[in-house]
């Protein structure tokens, strides 16, 4: 009990102490007149009820510090293996730098998580780790995660990259298609060959935005090039990501970007680069990935997963976000919030092999002028990290490769349109599967 709260207890003891003594008293020398002896009762009601309040308000704040001396137990959930140096890699390296710089975080991940067993492993991480908060890390999670909401409503689920929320399912995402676009500019300016090629993961509305963004960049500075696209329906697959590198060379690609969660395809066009005397480049993803291609790759999309499980942790801590609150709760993260970094190196937005060539090459922009790729890189990127986003890569004119009008002239595709894409912009030469 703290200091005060006794002073009045003993207070109160004395003054009762003494109202008896004064009543022994008192009926001994005479009787008490009635009125004293009401506005005695009085006021011990008065003191009694403050108290009583004191007391009840110095038992909600011990409860507060019970509560904040306990730390918030935090569940992630994995696709791939943790050392797949890429997605997965990303998050479990936020999710440790959480465990750093916050005391009050346990955390308790769960790596190589199929979409069928995602059920089980939340129902683990709820009923036997006790867990309060559970990050789900893909798409394919997101009927689990919601489901899981509707079995747990006192817990707090977040989902990545997906759109189905309610009270105590929140969303999350850090978007790279403004560093697909950059990383377009440079793949247009590279290439000799005009063939572009993509290994791609899955068909899914992320992945296809992705795509796009990075053709709509190569278009912009080199109009005749075309993008073809091999798929793996895999997150992870290096043996598969080697093969369709390798396919999209010998049609001809001499730059690569991809979506995998490995660094295969960085390190295929190492090989070509350093040992088949055939300069391929490539571009990495997710995580650094210079040191696999220190004479091929050119830049990349790197994450900061941290800067959005802080923000989500600190508001539950503080009791901002509940159980009760989350169903219109979707972070959608880009340059501008400080989520996502251009390079393949952290603070290294361009390989300095390559800054020369791209300060030597020129084009006619018709929003710049005469401009060297690398300012036109360097000018877009400031451009979409300002906080009224100057400019955004989906903006119209865009046809698809049917031909059809998508985006009209100075419309910016909405949030919900980019969220669901299903088709792909007219210098791609692939087709989405159906």
């Amino acid at each position: 009990m703290s200091i005060g709260i006794k002073a009045i207890a003993i207070a109160l003891v004395c003054f009762i102490v003494g109202a008896v003594i004064g009543y022994t008293v008192g009926s001994r020398v005479g009787v008490v007149p009635s009125s004293e002896y009401e506005k005695l009762q009085a006021d011990y009601r008065s003191m009694s009820e403050a108290y009583n309040r004191l007391s009840s308000d110095y038992n909600k704040v011990l409860t507060e510090l019970n509560e904040l001396k306990k730390p918030l137990k935090v569940g992630f959930i994995y696709v791939g293996p943790v050392l797949d140096y890429g997605w997965t890699r990303a998050h479990d390296d936020a999710r440790r730098y959480l465990e750093q710089i916050f005391p009050w975080v346990k955390t308790v991940p769960v790596e190589s998580v199929s979409e069928a067993d995602c059920p089980r492993v939340i129902d683990r991480l709820i009923v036997e780790e006790k867990c309060d908060v559970v990050f789900t890390t893909s798409f394919g999670f997101m009927d689990a995660t919601y489901e899981g909401g509707e079995k747990y409503p006192d817990k707090i689920f977040f989902h990545c990259s997906g759109y189905k929320r309610r009270a105590n399912v929140g969303t999350y995402f850090a978007e790279f298609y403004q560093l697909y676009y950059l990383n377009g500019l440079l793949a247009g300016a590279l290439t000799k060959t005009g063939k572009v090629g993509y290994v791609a993961a899955h068909p899914i509305p992320e992945v296809i935005r992705h795509i796009n963004a990075f053709a709509l960049g190569v278009k912009e500075v080199n109009p005749n090039a075309i993008v073809d696209v091999r798929w793996l329906f895999a997150w992870y697959d290096p043996s598969k990501a080697r093969e369709a590198a390798e396919a999209l060379i010998a049609w001809g690609a001499d730059v690569l970007a991809f979506t995998e969660d490995s660094p295969t395809v960085v390190q295929v066009c190492e090989e070509y680069t350093t040992k088949h005397g055939k300069p391929v480049y490539s571009f990495a993803h997710y995580s650094p990935m210079l040191k696999f291609g220190e004479s091929s790759c050119v830049s990349g999309q790197l994450v900061h997963w941290e800067v959005i499980y802080a923000d989500i942790l600190s508001k539950i801590r503080a009791g901002y976000y509940t159980s009760k609150n989350l169903r219109n709760v979707d972070y959608w993260w880009m340059l501008r919030e400080g989520a996502v970094e251009l390079g393949c190196e952290y603070g290294v937005p361009i390989n300095p092999k390559f800054i020369p060539m791209l300060k030597e090459k020129f084009i006619d922009h018709p929003e710049f002028g005469r401009i060297s790729i690398y300012d036109l890189v360097m000018k877009r990127l400031e451009q979409m990290s300002e906080d009224t986003v100057i400019f955004d890569p989906f903006t119209g004119p865009i046809y698809d490769n049917k031909g059809v009008l998508r985006v009209e002239p100075g419309r910016r595709m909405t949030h919900d349109e980019l969220w669901t894409i299903d088709w792909f912009v007219d210098n791609i030469v692939a087709e989405v599967p159906r």
